[in-house]
């Protein structure tokens, strides 16, 4: 079980900004275009603790992850739709591709945009891991699409440093930017009420990473207190009735997640 002062496991999250946008859109295999303003979502933007100096600009690359537009990756990266439009010769902000890899001058340490939308759907917060040893959002978009599914299933995945991802990295998925049903969890009906979260790993083998466990007690914090999900609505995907998994795995730290999320 990590402990907080052998791994720090909660330094304090820096809130970059709370702005009004409107609610993005995006399909599986493109992105939609970039918001119009209005005054039913909100976006949190997190970055790395605050006792780290920022880092300077630099040129780097990025593989373009399902749910994706020009407006999110901006963001991302504090670089300007029209530079990064006119550096990778786009015409269109449609024409943008899962696994495109996008060139972005100058670019800011990535931010993570946690997107809240108004509604009352959301009853539950189910975790879950993806029992591999790496993955990310577009490698599990890839997985489920072979399955028959309508894409990634998760709203939310939470990258463990592989396939191009950073550690504690948090991706919304399309079900999440078009506020979808899951498809994550069957058992007691949690596909159509409740917000999957998968962090990358197989903690039946492996522990959860300091940096996944902030990404994901931030997350959990902000959804926990805008859809109003008491804490006892935050499950494993195993400790739903009806399920038959010891997801998200024997070794996940429950005490420790459980603490954290009481801070």
């Amino acid at each position: 079980m990590m402990k907080r002062s052998k791994h720090n496991i909660y330094p304090a999250l820096r809130i970059a900004g709370l702005f009004l946008v409107a609610a993005l859109s995006a399909s599986c295999s493109t992105t939609a275009p970039g918001p119009r303003p209005a005054a039913n979502a909100a976006y949190v933007s997190m970055a790395g603790p605050v006792s780290l100096p920022t880092p300077l600009r630099q040129d780097i690359y990025h593989t373009v992850a399902p749910g994706e537009t020009l407006w999110r990756i901006s963001r991302m990266y504090e670089v300007d739709i029209k530079t990064i439009k006119k550096t990778n010769r786009i015409k269109d902000v449609r024409d943008l591709d899962i696994g495109q890899r996008l060139y972005i001058p100058s670019a800011a340490p990535r931010i993570d945009i946690v997107t809240l939308y108004p509604g009352r759907k959301w009853k539950y917060i189910i975790i879950h891991h993806s029992a591999t040893d790496h993955g990310n959002s577009e490698k599990f978009n890839r997985a489920h699409l072979n399955r028959g599914w309508k894409g990634v299933g998760y709203h939310f995945v939470i990258d463990n440093g592989t396939c191009g991802k950073d550690d504690g990295q948090i991706e919304s998925t399309p079900r999440w930017i078009k506020q979808e049903t899951g498809a994550h969890c069957k058992a007691d009906g949690m596909n159509e009420k409740s917000i999957g979260i998968c962090l990358v790993g197989n903690f039946s083998i492996d522990r959860v990473s300091p940096a996944q466990m902030r990404s994901v007690v931030y997350l959990v914090k902000q959804l926990k207190e805008h859809y109003n999900i008491p804490s006892s609505r935050i499950l494993g995907h195993g400790q739903v009735p009806g399920a038959r998994t010891e997801c998200p795995g024997k070794k996940f730290p429950w005490k420790t997640f459980n603490s954290y999320l009481r801070r």
